[in-house]
């Protein structure tokens, strides 16, 4: 193939563009007094190359287990969804409200989680994970993190950062040998 990409061959950098003005930058400010989590981390490339313009939109149950975009905060915004984007050097960070357990139809209730979708240029479909916290008995029996292969569910369970009570560190890795576990969809 000769040329220069054209729309069918390359997507992005796009997200930081045109999409950094609807982050959530504040948001933590809207969670005085909640149980948060703020997971710190980096998109890091199949090279070891941070990638400086992804875009990672984070969906999650509110402490009750419930999802629900139609339960606002007190400025009127959706607290079971966040978007951030990654700067410079490939890094992100996100605070929540800490979900609770999802309750499924039978089996046993899914531990608290993020569901987290990554966009970034040369991706024409985005990418799904999930994050899960550290520390959290509920890992132990979470019927989708049971099916990923013990040897790569460290890739979904974030870190206990030292000394930062609620704060954890997530990489997100798109290839190689510590490959984030992507689910298809």
């Amino acid at each position: 193939m000769t040329g220069p990409p054209s729309g069918s061959q390359t997507v992005g950098p796009f997200f930081r563009i045109g999409l950094e003005h609807l982050c959530k930058a504040d948001g933590l400010a809207s969670l005085a007094g909640a149980d948060v989590v703020t997971v710190r981390g980096r998109v890091i490339d199949g090279e070891g190359n941070e990638v400086s313009d992804a875009l990672l939109e984070v969906w999650h149950a509110g402490p009750d287990g419930a999802y629900g975009a139609d339960r606002p905060d007190e400025r009127g915004r959706a607290t079971c969804f966040t978007r951030t984007a990654t700067g410079d050097q490939g890094e992100f960070e996100f605070s929540i409200r800490r979900p609770g357990s999802i309750a499924c139809n039978s089996g046993p209730a899914q531990a608290p989680h993020a569901a987290v979708l990554v966009f970034m240029r040369g991706l024409l479909r985005h990418l799904l994970t999930r994050v899960y916290f550290p520390d959290e008995p509920a890992n132990a029996s979470d019927p989708l993190l049971q099916l990923v292969p013990a040897e790569r569910r460290a890739t979904l369970i974030a870190r206990a950062v030292a000394g930062e009570p609620g704060c954890a560190e997530w990489n997100v890795v798109l290839q190689g040998a510590n490959e984030t576990v992507f689910f298809a969809w």
